[in-house]
């Protein structure tokens, strides 16, 4: 009789992958980063649990928006009255880059608890330094077509 294997916090092994966002379509990016972080590239993947590695994007102001994603424009509230704002994504680029890559991957994981504990393993620099040498981590490459 087969049985449905279910991760355990504890049978959790998580590792660490530095992914080099140049010349990238941050869609792709996106995408691949979501996964890793999500773990569903593992054979021990669970719905339920959070089964995902750590991921360190680093040079995310050399990420590539494609078509007319520059002049698109993101909004947001402030919760006061006429707080609606709103900004384009190639200025966006231009001053605050890390945020643009981490809203994008933010946009393919699940928006609930587990989603929110996912999304703290993702580190964006836009240099290509970054404070994560002793975790000794992997370089990714990620496929751009």
């Amino acid at each position: 009789m087969n049985r449905t294997y279910t991760a355990k916090p504890s049978t959790i092994e998580r590792k660490w992958y530095v992914v080099d966002a140049t010349g990238i379509p941050i869609g792709r990016l996106a995408a691949q980063v979501a996964q890793i972080l999500r773990g569903k590239h593992k054979p021990t993947f669970t719905y339920n649990q959070d089964c995902g590695d750590f991921v360190v994007v680093i040079n995310a102001s050399k990420v590539v928006l494609t078509g007319r994603k520059e002049r698109e424009l993101i909004y947001w509230h402030t919760g006061w009255p006429n707080g609606l704002r709103n900004v384009t994504r190639g200025t966006m680029l231009e001053n605050t880059p890390e945020k643009l890559v981490e809203k994008v991957i933010w946009g393919m994981l699940p928006k609930t608890k587990l989603g929110h504990q996912i999304v703290k393993k993702l580190k964006v620099y836009a240099n290509d330094q970054h404070p994560h040498e002793a975790q000794q981590p992997e370089l990714l490459t990620v496929v751009k077509a």
